[in-house]
């Protein structure tokens, strides 16, 4: 690989031979791939980037407030709520492979609607490595590869061939906040891969409380900077629990937290038992629809980081 700064020189001009004097709109999700594209593509077409942000109703607790304030005043910024078109079109879809799927076509959908509006031709994209290699490997299709046939925005993935810890020296040698830079990675697809089963918006409504748990409470203990990924997963599976002196029956939420450098493999992390104790028991008692919490031992491979 070449170093950050002829990386950055090198990618610079290969954005300005491809899209010129063209305008673009980007994917920004607020995580380090798609910041370290938007800074990247601004710097070689300027205003004519528009970057997107767009709510499908699969973020955690916060995040839509979290990256606005973000970049709002550092990019031509724009925000799109369409979160009510991405759960319509998810009802009742169980299979994990169709959601993802879904999930990648309605988003070029909307982003085609914003390029209209903006007159763009190319579309943006954080697409990494691992992306690329898990789809065209089967594992799974990632919600920035699942495009639809007859898309009408021409692509620039100007990251598609490095990992996530390169891109993270990407972002530091473009002067990107250490939040940014160093930001829990967090799924296209969102709490979308992350609960088993139906996605009902009171499921994933559940999913997001849970995993603000695990986050708050790994945060306070300290350990958040030594582990790569946490968060916590709804299954569609419902267990015999007790609340009270009265017999209860709820989901189990299983929380997984593991450790990696590429995203490429990933082992489970060691966590303090009291840490683990609290999680669990403020989960099931501050969530009421949950009677179980589980802790996921399997490293990757043989099972991927997320679920779904």
């Amino acid at each position: 690989m070449l170093s950050p700064k002829d990386f950055i020189e090198d990618a610079i001009q290969k954005i300005k031979d491809q899209i010129g004097d063209e305008k673009a709109i980007i994917a920004l999700s607020g995580g380090v791939d798609s910041s370290v594209c938007s800074v990247l593509v601004q710097e070689a077409i300027g205003d004519n980037l528009t970057a997107v942000f767009v709510d499908h109703g699969l973020l955690r607790e916060g995040e839509v407030e979290q990256v606005t304030n973000t970049f709002k005043d550092r990019l031509n910024f724009k925000f799109v709520d369409a979160s009510d078109e991405f759960m319509d079109q998810l009802a009742g879809v169980e299979d994990p492979e169709e959601k993802r799927k879904i999930i990648g076509r309605v988003f070029i959908e909307v982003f085609e609607r914003e390029a209209i509006k903006s007159g763009a031709k190319f579309l943006v994209q954080g697409t990494i490595a691992p992306d690329w290699i898990e789809t065209k490997g089967e594992i799974k299709s990632h919600h920035n590869l699942a495009l639809p046939s007859g898309m009408e925005l021409e692509l620039c993935e100007p990251i598609r061939d490095l990992y996530k810890d390169e891109v993270r020296e990407i972002g530091d040698e473009l002067g990107l906040p250490a939040t940014t830079v160093y930001r829990q990675p967090f799924p296209g697809p969102g709490l979308g891969v992350r609960v088993v089963g139906d996605l009902t918006r009171e499921n994933v409504e559940i999913c997001r409380k849970a995993n603000k748990i695990v986050c708050d409470e790994i945060e306070a203990a300290g350990i958040d900077k030594d582990v790569w990924q946490y968060f916590a997963v709804l299954t569609d599976t419902k267990v015999t629990g007790v609340k009270g002196d009265q017999r209860d029956f709820g989901y189990l939420v299983i929380v997984r937290v593991v450790n990696s450098i590429d995203a490429m493999t990933a082992s489970v992390a060691e966590l303090p038992w009291e840490v683990v104790q609290t999680i669990s028991k403020r989960i099931t008692s501050e969530i009421s629809e949950v009677t179980h919490v589980a802790l996921s031992i399997s490293d990757k491979p043989p099972a991927t980081i997320e679920f779904c």
